[in-house]
């Protein structure tokens, strides 16, 4: 693996293959069955343990993190993610989930009760790789099953170094971790000892996962690709919002799926929010994730960084106006693309229109609301959307309109694992966080009687 910011050596990766994921669905339906019936209160008290050891070795992961990623240390970045594990781990061993009576009058007793599926397949991405992990792992532990992780082939080290760490508060063989290839999760989406998949990931390849998993009908929740949108309405305060604005779009350097990507601003306003917001920009520094300055890093691989530079590129050639960025030094070590806000750009172009991941924010004038609404629902996703006011009951009445899995009011991306999270329309399907994440990795079962 090499750094992204560098290109220097940061470690080599295992490559697992069918071999050792066969060996690791043996390990875990051994181990599975005592591990559930060792109860909620003894499965809690070990993720809480693993959340210790996390922060125990906090540091040790960061740095792993932002070497191999690239994303800083400081800021919302690598010291951040790895504080998110720990609390996403806490939360999932302390959320209440209790049988449910559904019927008891008298004559018919019925109760909901959650059993563990068995064994669940969590395939990861790269951008925020130990996080999302701990995303899938932690409520799928906490209900008794088994898991099987293969991360990114972009960021395998970070994922082995954080199940090394959990796995120092499980029992053997309860949760496991493939640094293999696409042949690997290919097979973790087919294989029939496997009953539920966990994927986070661009929607042609959840996509591919929903047909692969058909002949065994496996559970999926998916958390697929979006191209947020954020609505500033025109009583909205621009010097206020600037910084929310910043950090909803370009936090992980514009690298998250529920990252506001495209920004529709009323015209009242429109030459207010950009003059505030590229003031807010130009002074976030962008660098080596390991030097403690910088708060922005590189692209984490060449792919990456060719998509967003092409569609700036395209944007620029069609005449819109670069407010900051847009100019890369093409001969600097690592993938680092310049934080780039672009106005007077119209809706149908790419840079809109598709999910750019990267640190290019398109800003999109519009004077009739309903206008900017239909803009915001047209696309084939919904992940995310945001609405920015001063007027709290207009921005709900807005947000309501918006077709997204979580609509944010004045602040875009923020999650909480008390809040359930899922997508809408092709940004996939399923909840992840509290007591409805917990229910989302496992068997519910009635029993009548």
């Amino acid at each position: 693996m090499l750094d992204p910011a560098t290109g220097e050596l940061v470690g080599v990766s295992p490559m697992h293959g069918i071999a050792e994921l066969e060996a690791a669905v043996a390990a875990a339906k051994a181990a599975q069955p005592g591990w559930a019936a060792a109860g909620h209160e003894a499965r809690s008290a070990a993720l809480l343990a693993a959340a210790d050891a996390v922060e125990a070795h906090a540091e040790e992961l960061a740095r792993i993190l932002s070497r191999e990623q690239g994303k800083p240390l400081n800021g919302p970045n690598a010291r951040f993610e790895v504080g998110a594990c720990a609390a996403w781990l806490r939360s999932a061993a302390t959320t209440p989930l209790e049988p449910e009576t559904l019927v008891d009058d008298g004559t018919t007793k019925a109760v909901l009760h959650y059993r563990p599926i068995g064994i669940v397949g969590a395939i990861g991405p790269w951008n925020w790789p130990m996080m999302i992990t701990v995303w899938q792992i932690a409520p799928a532990l906490r209900m008794g099953n088994a898991a099987i992780v293969k991360p990114s082939n972009y960021t395998p080290l970070s994922v082995l170094a954080l199940i090394r760490v959990v796995n120092q508060a499980l029992p053997e063989g309860v949760l496991h971790v493939l640094a293999g290839d696409r042949e690997v999760g290919a097979a973790i989406t087919t294989h029939p000892a496997i009953g539920k998949v966990m994927f986070t990931g661009s929607t042609p390849t959840g996509k591919a996962i929903i047909r692969s998993s058909a002949d065994t009908v496996k559970r999926l929740t998916l958390e697929l690709g979006g191209n947020d949108a954020g609505i500033v309405l025109p009583d909205a305060d621009p010097a206020a919002i600037a910084e929310g604005l910043f950090w909803g779009a370009f936090i992980n350097t514009g690298q998250t799926c529920a990252a506001l990507k495209r920004l529709y601003v009323h015209a009242d306003i429109y030459d207010q929010v950009c003059e505030a917001l590229t003031a807010y920009a130009a002074n976030v520094p962008m660098g080596v994730g390991l030097e403690e300055q910088n708060v922005l890093g590189p692209l984490q691989n060449k792919a990456q960084y060719q998509i967003v530079a092409d569609l700036v590129e395209a944007a620029k050639a069609s005449g819109a106006r670069i407010l900051l960025g847009g100019n890369p030094q093409e001969d600097q070590p690592g993938y680092f693309y310049p934080t780039t806000l672009v106005a007077d750009i119209d809706n149908e172009n790419p840079l809109v229109a598709e999910e750019q991941f990267g640190p290019a924010l398109p800003i999109v004038k519009y004077t009739d609301l309903d206008q900017a609404i239909q803009w915001a629902n047209a696309l084939e996703v919904g992940l995310g959307a945001s609405v920015w006011s001063t007027d709290p009951d207009k921005a709900r009445e807005v947000a309501a309109r918006l077709q997204a899995g979580t609509v944010w009011i004045n602040a875009h991306g923020v999650v909480d694992p008390r809040i359930p999270f899922g997508g809408a329309k092709q940004s996939g399907y399923g909840l992840e966080f509290g007591a409805e994440g917990l229910k989302h990795l496992a068997q519910p079962q009635i029993i009548n009687g």
